[in-house]
Parts: C-alpha cells; structure tokens; sequence
C-alpha cells in the first residue's frame, strides 16, 4: 500500500519561490517546533520533524529541488541521484550542516558549527612548503 507524501513545500509552509534564506528561516521554525528533545513519546512530532529533515533535504540542494520541482516525488525518490533506496542524502557537509543550526540555536552553540565550516573550507587547496627536519621535528 502506497503512503502519499506532503508537498515539500506545504510541509516547510513556504511557497515555490521561497528563497534560501526562507527554506532556512521555515525549517528552523518546524524543526525547533517538533524536535523528539521537545516532543518525547510523541510519536506523531517524531515522524513530522522526519518529514521536515527530509523536505528541507531536498528544497536545500538546487538539484534536488530542481528534479522535485519538475517531477515532483519520483524526482528525488529511490533510484535517483539523492535519495538512493529512501535514505537521505545531506551532501557535502553532512548531518552538521543540517543539524548545525538547529543545535546552534537550541543549545547556544557560540558559532561552533561556522567555525568547523570555515575550517573545511579549501581543503581542496594545496602548498608545498620546505622546513629542514630539525624545524619539523620540534
């Protein structure tokens, strides 16, 4: 039996031209409102902060959002780039880069997550650099 999911963008309540900026803005809102830290034994927050992880996921890649805006579910479901077999993808910067704010927020992180952003920032980079060993040693 097939289950029929939410429009993404209903789900995050924003509208087809929402912006980054606003994705972000509405997923803080829903998932602060519906965090299982916030919400334990309910097992219906649980499975609403799943679907706003899971939208936001998706609205947040402009590829993703792309393949979702012109075919809607099957866009992003299993066997296309993305979701491969319903997991999630979080890209790049992983669950921190999702997660990051919500912690930031909720916990008062001090901007600990831009900073391990920054840091990752041009590792691509490389520079070789000469030192004689007794320098490298100490």
């Amino acid at each position: 039996m097939a289950t029929t999911k939410k429009d993404y963008y209903e789900t995050l309540g924003v509208s087809r031209d929402a912006g980054d900026g606003d994705l972000k803005k509405a997923f803080r809102r829903q998932a602060l409102k519906y965090h299982p830290d916030k919400n334990p034994d309910d097992k219906s927050a649980e499975g609403r902060f799943k679907e706003i992880n899971e939208a936001y996921a998706v609205l947040s890649n402009s590829e993703k959002r792309r393949a979702y805006d012109t075919f809607g579910h099957a866009g992003v479901g299993a066997g296309t780039q993305g979701f491969g077999g319903g997991g999630f993808d979080f890209g790049s910067g992983g669950v921190n880069d999702v997660f990051g704010d919500i912690f930031e927020d909720f916990f008062g992180g001090g901007g600990t997550t831009r900073t391990r952003r920054r840091a990752t920032r041009g590792t691509d980079l490389r520079y070789d650099l000469e030192i004689p060993f007794d320098e490298a040693f100490f």
